[in-house]
């Protein structure tokens, strides 16, 4: 049973931050992106990060610049530093860990809210 647990969620103000933390216990193959999704009220799920177990990155176009994603492979655990941040990045973030070797594997947490007041 593969677990995500996420942590550092909140309230913050317009043009400030937070650090996401997002760690996976469990069995799964190393080989994997983990990544982060938010949901914004009244929208779809949308990728925010991901990052590979090569430490390859992608990010959203909204996000670039302001946001880091980074991972600790010895800890299996992947973090998003999110700067200056705006109302508009106010959702529920979701960390994913996605497993590429067929058959692949989709894991999700339980989501975390940030909440960016304007």
């Amino acid at each position: 049973q593969v677990q995500l647990v996420e942590s550092g969620g909140g309230l913050v103000q317009a043009g400030g931050s937070l650090r996401l933390s997002c760690a996976a216990s469990g069995i799964f193959v190393s080989i994997n992106v983990m990544g982060w999704y938010r949901q914004a009220p009244g929208k779809q799920r949308e990728l925010v990060a991901r990052i590979s177990n090569g430490g390859t990155t992608d990010y959203a176009d909204s996000v670039k610049g302001r946001f880091t994603i980074s991972r600790d492979n010895a800890k299996n655990t992947v973090y998003l530093q999110m700067n200056s941040l705006k109302a508009e990045d106010t959702g529920v973030y979701y960390c994913n860990l996605k497993t590429v070797i067929i058959p692949t594997r989709d894991y999700w947490g339980q989501g975390t809210q940030v909440t960016v007041s304007s």
